[in-house]
C-alpha cells in the first residue's frame, strides 16, 4: 500500500512538473517573434567583368539600404573570411514569400552572383544587436 502511495504522489509530481513546464513555454513563446534568417551563398554566375561588378555591388548596396529604410531588412552584413558563405540578411516581415520577393529586387541575387538559403528564426520580442 505505501508503495503504490509513493508511486501514485510521484506520478502526480511528474503530471504538474509536466504542466508547469507546458505553461513556461507557452509564456516563452508569447515572448517570441519570428524572423526570417537568410544566408547569403556564392551563386553561380561569379565571373562578371569589373566594371558590371561594381554595378552589381553599387544595386545590392542600394537594395540593402532601401530595405532597411523601410524597416523590412533588420540585419545585413558580409563573412569576412572568404568561403562559399558570403553574407546574411535578417528580415522582419510576415511570410517566406514576401522574402522572396524582397531578394528578387537584389542585382547581386537577380545576376547570379549570390544565392541564398531562406530560414524562419526566432527571438525574443525587443532583442537588439548591440
Amino acid at each position: 500500500m505505501r508503495i503504490r502511495l509513493y508511486f501514485l504522489v510521484l506520478v502526480l509530481f511528474a503530471f504538474n512538473a509536466n504542466t508547469d513546464a507546458q505553461d513556461s513555454v507557452k509564456l516563452d513563446m508569447a515572448r517570441m517573434k519570428t524572423y526570417y534568417f537568410v544566408m547569403l551563398t556564392s551563386g553561380m554566375n561569379r565571373n562578371q567583368d569589373s566594371i558590371s561588378l561594381h554595378k552589381i555591388q553599387q544595386g545590392h548596396m542600394a537594395n540593402i539600404n532601401r530595405l532597411s529604410k523601410e524597416g523590412k531588412l533588420v540585419v545585413a552584413g558580409p563573412f569576412l573570411d572568404d568561403n562559399n558563405w558570403r553574407g546574411i540578411f535578417i528580415f522582419d516581415v510576415k511570410t517566406k514569400e514576401e522574402v522572396e520577393q524582397l531578394l528578387k529586387s537584389d542585382p547581386a541575387i537577380t545576376s547570379g552572383r549570390l544565392n541564398y538559403e531562406i530560414h524562419p528564426w526566432m527571438t525574443q520580442k525587443g532583442t537588439y544587436f548591440k
